[in-house]
């Protein structure tokens, strides 16, 4: 399936990580989650990552495609995630104002170093070799 062309939200997530998988099915399992095309990185092809959208960095932070086909990450994908789910629309809806984007986006960048460090102790969520 062509990514640019799927009329939903898509989320591309890190399904190898034991952390981002618990995270992304708390959010399949809500109302509203068929509304949005789940791509698991760890078994995708790379064509349904785009051609804007390299795996490397899709692992990296999370990324959601918009239905116009434009591509978001971090704090972005989380306000276009929620904005989709209608229990999380009016979060998504504050989570996209300037100034509060913007506070999200520090702290995910936060977490992001947070993350690497549970990588290093735990390989939880040690990233594939390129080519897969």
């Amino acid at each position: 399936m062509n990514s640019t062309s799927d009329p939903r939200l898509t989320v591309y997530y890190d399904g190898g990580c034991p952390i981002c998988t618990r995270e992304i099915g708390f959010y399949q399992r809500r109302h509203g989650a068929g509304r949005i095309r789940w791509v698991n990185l760890a078994q995708c092809d790379e064509r349904e990552l785009g051609a804007d959208l390299d795996r490397e960095a899709a692992y990296a932070r999370l990324h959601a495609r918009r239905p116009d086909g434009r591509l978001v990450s971090g704090a972005q994908a989380f306000a276009a995630l929620w904005q989709t789910l209608p229990a999380f629309r009016l979060a998504g809806r504050v989570a996209a104002l300037p100034g509060i984007a913007q506070g999200l986006e520090w702290g995910y960048r936060g977490f992001l170093k947070v993350r690497r460090l549970w990588r290093r102790e735990a390989a939880a969520c040690a990233l594939p070799k390129s080519g897969k």
